[in-house]
C-alpha cells in the first residue's frame, strides 16, 4: 500500500481488522445459539463496536464502505437492542429479520457494491 489513505486503513491490516470487525462478528454467530436476552446484549454490543470501528476508520482513512457501515451498524444496534427488550416487535422471526438485515443489508449490499463501484477511498476535497 503506497498510497497514505491505505497505510492508514484498519481493514487493510489482519490485527486491527480481526479486532474492529472479526471478534464482533464471531460474537454475532456465537449469540445466535444464547438465550435471546444474552444474545440481545451480545449483538447490541459487537454492532456498536463495528460500527464505532467503522465511523473511526472512515474518518481515519476515508475508507469508502465505512462511511455506510459505521452508521448502518450503530441503528442495527439500536434495532437489536430495542426489539431484545420487547420495544420493537419484530415478529416471531425477529431475530432471523435482524440477522438477515445484518447479512444481507451490511456486509453485504454496503460493504462489498460500492467498493466495487466506486473504488476503496473516498475522495477528499
Amino acid at each position: 500500500m503506497t498510497k497514505p489513505e491505505g497505510r492508514r486503513d484498519w481493514v487493510s491490516g489482519v490485527r486491527s481488522y480481526m479486532l474492529a470487525w472479526g471478534l464482533p462478528s464471531a460474537a454475532l454467530v456465537a449469540a445466535v445459539f444464547m438465550a435471546p436476552s444474552a444474545r440481545t446484549i451480545v449483538w447490541a454490543g459487537a454492532l456498536a463496536w463495528m460500527g464505532l470501528a467503522c465511523v473511526a476508520n472512515a474518518l481515519r482513512c476515508g475508507r469508502l464502505h465505512c462511511y455506510l457501515t459505521g452508521p448502518f451498524f450503530l441503528f442495527m444496534a439500536l434495532a437489536t437492542l430495542l426489539h431484545g427488550l420487547g420495544i420493537l416487535w419484530l415478529g416471531p422471526r425477529g431475530w432471523l429479520w435482524l440477522g438477515l438485515v445484518v447479512i444481507v443489508g451490511g456486509f453485504g449490499l454496503l460493504w462489498y457494491v460500492p467498493e466495487r463501484v466506486w473504488g476503496k477511498y473516498a475522495r477528499r476535497g
